[in-house]
């Protein structure tokens, strides 16, 4: 529910209700503060709440909140204005950590109060009328204040995608790592056998034919230790060593690096630094590897005559390092696989490029981002600036 109409039709509090709560406000009033004290009493005495009165400044805050609040309910209206104003005064009086049930507490609290005081104020005929009007408008407060919770606590999807995504992440790393440990040894004694081989093949002067095939596989179990360094990158726990870095300088020489790679596809690779220098505490060898991974993807989508822009700029509190692209963009059913280990576009390739570059960048503290579309693809990273 995300309205007051659609709550007020659900709890049926409708403007007869209104109007009796409203009347009854001004014989409840003398005793709104007692039903504050009477709260501030069970706080004081609920061990996980008690430091929230500690100190008089605490109480009086609470107290005089609760006073306006409970005036508030009973005088209405109960328009759009008073939902709006409930979920602001739930953000602005509850506590981050404040647990649902308190709020429970705070709502029966003020129930029974108005029981109370109804059943000692008016003849029963009426005071079932006015109990009525009163248990529907409490009803209506706590749909409010149960909204404010899940605004405020319920994760969004995308926070339940990357919670999602690091839990697989945890699981991959801690197979990954097993796994390559098991053929590592193996493959090395491959390998060492198939130089031995080739070396008697080459001292009794075999035929071509014969040593070619050894020269083969020698090749692919190279191209295969490659990719186990790869696995080993994105399984072992990384350690960041955080040292002082001229950022400008470590991604002018990953653009350096990269320019010829740009220029063999017919492209255009161009650093656009904000500054001249930029020293930050930031693991070198990491973010370079962070910078070498996105400049690298983004040469191999565009076309000749594309063009890579990569900017470095800085805000208040953060470092951002941006990568554009003039190629195609990613299709959509890639998008949210992008960062997944193991999920690749590329013939033969590994799929762990992106997974590292985001784990490297979490590792940092920061954050990454994708904007693409039929003219292009950016990633922006985001780094605490420390």
């Amino acid at each position: 529910m995300n309205s007051i109409a659609e709550l007020l039709g659900f709890i049926r509090f409708d403007s007869e209700d209104t109007t009796r709560v409203a009347r009854l406000l001004e014989r409840l009033r003398p005793d709104l503060p007692a039903i504050a004290d009477r709260y501030l009493e069970l706080l004081a005495n609920a061990p996980d709440a008690a430091p929230s009165v500690a100190t008089p400044e605490q109480v009086s805050r609470i107290r005089e909140g609760v006073i306006e609040w409970l005036e508030t309910s009973l005088r209405g209206p109960h328009d759009h204005a008073f939902y709006v104003g409930r979920l602001h005064a739930g953000a602005r009086h509850i506590p981050e950590a404040w647990p649902q049930h308190r709020t429970v507490t705070f709502i029966h609290v003020v129930r029974m109060a108005y029981h109370h005081r109804i059943a000692a104020l008016y003849p029963p005929a009426e005071a079932w009328a006015l109990v009525d009007s009163v248990n529907r408008l409490l009803d209506l407060e706590l749909a409010c204040l149960v909204r404010h919770y899940q605004l405020t606590h319920r994760p969004s999807q995308s926070e339940r995608t990357r919670e999602e995504r690091d839990e697989r992440l945890v699981s991959l790393q801690t197979l990954t790592a097993g796994l390559a440990h098991e053929i590592r040894n193996p493959l090395n004694a491959a390998k060492l056998q198939l130089e031995l081989v080739e070396r008697r093949l080459r001292r009794a002067d075999a035929e071509e034919r014969l040593v070619t095939p050894v020269e083969l596989a020698q090749s692919e179990l190279v191209r295969l230790t490659s990719l186990l360094t790869d696995f080993l990158t994105f399984a072992q726990p990384v350690r960041l060593n955080p040292l002082s870095h001229d950022v400008v300088k470590l991604v002018a020489a990953v653009c350096d690096e990269q320019r010829p790679a740009a220029e063999d596809r017919g492209a255009t690779l161009r650093f656009v630094p904000g500054r001249e220098t930029l020293v930050a505490n930031v693991d070198g060898p990491k973010l370079t590897q962070v910078a070498d991974h996105l400049i690298r993807n983004a040469i191999e989508v565009v076309l000749a005559g594309g063009e890579v822009v990569v900017e470095l700029m800085t805000t208040d509190n953060s470092i951002e390092l941006e990568v554009h692209d003039s190629g195609p963009g990613i299709p959509e059913a890639v998008r949210a696989r992008i960062f997944e280990p193991f999920f690749s576009t590329k013939e033969g390739g590994t799929g762990l490029g992106m997974s590292i570059v985001h784990s490297l960048v979490a590792l940092h503290g920061g954050a990454i981002r994708l904007d693409t579309g039929p003219h292009g693809t950016r990633f922006g990273v985001s780094l605490p600036l420390g």
